[in-house]
């Protein structure tokens, strides 16, 4: 029988692989980097791993003195966040582009080819708004420093393969086809979707104790 406690960290890397999506992304990478070496775009790929990284630990380790600054509970932020899981499910499920990801301004302003790695590939394509609420909800399940370590694993290496999927994106792209993504990319989509509602649900047994009764 399987370990709860394996489970749990397992399923936060589930969710936050079918979160940030880098299959997705691929053709949006290749086409920011269309004009770029193979070795830029291993730097790219790289930097842009760093930068996700980067962003989602900081969030981790700080969203909950965030969250108390702007006199937001969590419970209140995890059903907040639960939905915005929930709108980036509906989207992948439809094989549409959501705003929650990029907005039609970020696009344009890829245009500078110096900064693709950070902005729009690392914020807000891969750790945008659903990533940030999903490190920062599952660093508000547990407590004690092994908790913090694994939450930063997981995190560490959802960001690693990013930037191995990146690193290696014609290849990929090739080999799954656009019909083999929309797959991938619509069963992330179902399967972030009963994680967001599961979300949503225990935020509100909190906020509304007669719930969980």
């Amino acid at each position: 029988m399987t370990d709860p406690w394996i489970t749990e960290y397992t399923r936060f890397v589930v969710a936050l692989a079918a979160i940030i999506d880098p299959l997705a992304a691929i053709p949006f990478f290749l086409q920011l980097t269309e004009h770029h070496s193979q070795d830029d775009r291993r730097r790219i790929a790289r930097t842009t791993a760093i930068v996700v990284a980067v962003v989602l630990c900081v969030a981790a380790l700080t969203g909950d003195l965030l969250l108390r600054i702007m006199g937001t509970s969590l419970p209140a932020f995890r059903v907040g966040g639960g939905i915005v899981m929930l709108l980036m499910a509906i989207s992948m499920l439809g094989a549409q582009e959501t705003p929650l990801r990029q907005t039609r301004e970020e696009v344009a302003a890829s245009g500078d080819k110096t900064g693709v790695a950070v902005v729009p590939l690392g914020i807000p394509l891969l750790a945008g708004p659903g990533a940030i609420s999903a490190v920062v909800i599952q660093m508000d399940r547990g407590s004690g420093p092994v908790h913090v370590l694994l939450v930063l694993a997981g995190i560490v290496l959802v960001a690693g393969a990013c930037g191995l999927v990146f690193r290696h994106a014609e290849r990929v792209g090739r080999a799954i086809g656009p019909i083999g993504l929309n797959v991938i990319v619509r069963l992330f989509g179902l399967i972030l979707a009963a994680i967001a509602i599961e979300t949503i649900a225990a935020g509100l047994k909190l906020l509304f104790p007669p719930l969980a009764g």
